[in-house]
């Protein structure tokens, strides 16, 4: 079976075990520990493909996506799946995502705040609190598009994600009225700010340490935008769409990859 997805779990200070959770395309999960090179557990929680995966921000859960657009929680421990979730049911999930929140923020028990997005431009933002298995829908996002695109093979994906300077934003990307990256408020229900970007976006991240967001593009382009005011700078340098965008967690440096390049990059000044 091919592997779809991955995600590193969250390491406890001091930890010194490191694991990773993939997900496959025959719908299997499997945990592998890094410093033994060898798979610890193995949990089937999807019929079809996985697209997404992550952890809850303390480890002890693991949220997959699927190619139907179901999106499961399991014990990282036991293998058993928890609940599933079939709100975004018939579109493929590109992303899934935890952060922390501070325990009563936005009216609702639970230290983690999560989102899953799909292909069909739709986002959903939960709170849970996994020792109570209490798992609460805060808000629900549809961004419009045209419909029947000319010249496009394929859409470009729709993505989220929180904004490390601001847990209650996130933005989004994706194919749409115009070509921008849209700021969330979850408090004011509402887009606070609009980036225009030069192309649709085919990949994201926003760096955990400065107010700054990379986005790459099918045109063979990077760009790093400053957040809120957008002032951006534009890289060369791969040879194919920059389907992935990843800042290290210092924040000093950015991995993107091509279909043929990975670059790591770093940065400098402010």
């Amino acid at each position: 079976q091919s592997c779809q997805c991955l995600a590193w779990k969250p390491r406890p200070w001091g930890a010194k075990s490191q694991q990773v959770v993939a997900g496959y395309s025959d719908g299997t999960i499997r945990v592998f520990s890094i410093s033994r090179t060898e798979m610890e557990l193995k949990m089937h929680p999807h019929t079809l493909a996985l697209t997404a995966i992550t952890y809850s921000t303390d480890g002890e859960m693991i949220l997959s996506g699927g190619k139907d657009g179901l999106v499961a929680v399991s014990s990282s421990r036991t293998g058993m799946t928890i609940r599933v979730l079939h709100d975004h049911k018939g579109s493929p999930i590109t992303v899934l995502q935890c952060s922390r929140k501070q325990y009563q923020d936005f009216g609702v028990e639970g230290g983690d705040l999560w989102l899953a997005t799909s292909s069909d431009r739709r986002v959903s933002v939960w709170a849970a609190d996994w020792l109570k298995d209490t798992c609460e829908l805060l808000d629900w996002l549809s961004f419009p598009a045209p419909a029947g695109p000319e010249g496009l093979s394929s859409l470009p994906p729709s993505l989220a994600a929180f904004c490390p300077w601001d847990p209650s934003t996130l933005v989004y990307v994706g194919f749409g009225m115009q070509k921008e990256a849209l700021f969330y408020s979850l408090h004011k229900k509402q887009v606070v700010e609009k980036i225009s970007l030069p192309f649709f976006a085919t990949s994201l991240s926003l760096s955990p340490a400065a107010p700054f967001m990379a986005v790459g593009f099918g045109e063979r382009l990077l760009r790093l935008l400053r957040c809120p005011d957008g002032a951006a700078q534009d890289y060369a340098g791969h040879d194919d769409t920059v389907h992935l965008c990843r800042f290290a967690p210092s924040g000093r440096c950015l991995l993107t990859a091509s279909h043929s390049a990975v670059l790591l990059w770093e940065l400098t000044g402010s």
